[in-house]
Parts: structure tokens; sequence; C-alpha cells
């Protein structure tokens, strides 16, 4: 798979050579020379360029990639970047970082945005997750908001503690995709019970999410 991802700072870095060390080919883009820098990710491409302008991208050879990650540190950069890259190259995947939460709404496909980061939602998400029992946590939004990745510690007082999981009557438009118990990972069978304490991983839609939550722990209270 080939990546562009605009930005070459320390995140577009980490990226490439997370990629490359997936046996991904990654071709980095920055406009500040100081940026440039090939003895950081000796495996990728580089390109000193400006990938908000339509000549750079077409010097990147944009349609011949799989993937676009705009990465840079400018909310605004990462939105015609991804523009770009999805209506004047035809990228089929277009990865949009998120810096300030504010802007969160606009990297959408509208944007030619597939999928946002926003790292402040991340980080917040997995401080709650470490610290809640009994509580849905939202992960991850996939494809705007059409599906999430949600967890919950299930809490000793639920109801279906030491119930196998087929018998569980989950929502519709939710799935249990895992188990995390004791430090290993575990796929739901329809026999395999569920134990307080487990982690829990769905992925399921927004309209569900609370009905979700109050039938694992009924003691759920919302406002």
């Amino acid at each position: 798979m080939r990546v562009a991802i605009a930005g070459a700072g320390a995140v577009g870095r980490s990226i490439a050579r997370e990629l490359i060390g997936n046996g991904h080919q990654v071709l980095l883009i920055d406009k500040e020379p100081g940026s440039i820098k090939p003895e950081r990710v000796p495996d990728a491409e580089w390109l000193l360029a400006d990938s908000c302008e339509l000549s750079s991208l077409e010097e990147a050879r944009l349609e011949h990639c799989d993937v676009v990650i705009a990465a840079t540190g400018d909310d605004k950069a990462n939105l015609v970047t991804a523009l770009l890259a999805k209506t004047e190259f035809g990228v089929p995947r277009t990865v949009g970082r998120v810096n300030h939460p504010d802007n969160e709404w606009l990297f959408t496909e509208a944007w030619g945005v597939d999928v946002n980061v926003s790292t402040p939602r991340i980080m917040s998400a997995l401080v709650e997750e470490a610290v809640t029992v009994g509580d849905l946590v939202r992960l991850f939004t996939f494809r705007q908001g059409q599906a999430n990745l949600v967890e919950m510690t299930l809490p000793a007082g639920s109801p279906y503690v030491g119930k196998p999981s087929g018998l569980i009557p989950f929502p519709e438009n939710c799935s249990l995709v895992t188990i995390l118990r004791d430090g290993q990972v575990y796929t739901p069978t329809p026999e395999q019970p569920v134990e307080a304490g487990d982690e829990l991983l769905f992925v399921c839609g927004a309209d569900v999410e609370e009905d979700l939550e109050r039938m694992l722990n009924p003691g759920t209270h919302h406002a």
C-alpha cells in the first residue's frame, strides 16, 4: 500500500515509521525545509512541498496513493489536503488529524475526510476507559458517526454476569467484538460467559448506546 502523509513533524514521522514497519510505502510531505529530515525516517520518500497546492500534489503523484493522511498541525491545511486528495486525485481513503476539538465538526466527507482523528478526544476517552466501571465509553467513531467503537467494564452488579454471551439480548445494530480479561483477548462465542471486570468492546450505532449501557448496568443514571 502506498501512503502519503502531509506533515513531517513528530506525528507524521511516527505514523510513517509504523506504516513502513508494516511493509507499506510512505511519502512524507512538508513545506518547511527544517522539517525535511530523511535521516529520521530513512526508508520513506520525502518531498519539500505545500500539500495545499495542487501542483505539489501532482508532483507527489497522489493518484497512485491508496491512502492520504493529513497530519499537519494546522486544521485548515489538513482539510484542504484531504479535499484535494479526494476530489482531484480520487484517493480511496483519507484520514484527517484534528488539532483543535472545536473544528472536529468540519472533518466530514463534505471536506473529503473519510476518518478524522482527534487526539484530545482519544486521550480523554482512554482516561475514561481506564477509570470507569459500568459506564459505556466511546473510544472511536467510524465513518462520520455511522458506527462507534465503545467499551464497558462489566460491573459486578450487572444481571448478565456469568451468562453466556449468546443469551444476552444485545440491541439491534450492536455487536460484541472482543472480551478483554486478565490481559488476554477473547473472541466471543455464544457459549462463553461474561464475567465481572471483563472489558467488553462493541461496535454499535450511536442510537443504541444508551440502551446497551442501561441493559448491562441497570444502575446507570442518565440526565
